[in-house]
């Protein structure tokens, strides 16, 4: 049962919608996770710059 639900839900949302709304919804959620993705690479590069200048000092 579970092996047909998924191309089941890509044949339905792939009929129901347009292709440029398809590819307009994949360019959103890559843009938002490429977003998010900086976001907690920048966080990370700050915590660690915070913990080096917490030993030295």
């Amino acid at each position: 049962m579970k092996k047909t639900v998924l191309p089941t839900l890509f044949l339905l949302v792939s009929i129901s919608l347009s292709s440029c709304s398809a590819i307009e919804g994949i360019f959103k959620a890559g843009a938002f996770v490429g977003i998010l993705a900086v976001v907690v690479v920048i966080a990370i590069i700050i915590w660690v710059i915070s913990l080096i200048r917490g030993r030295n000092s």
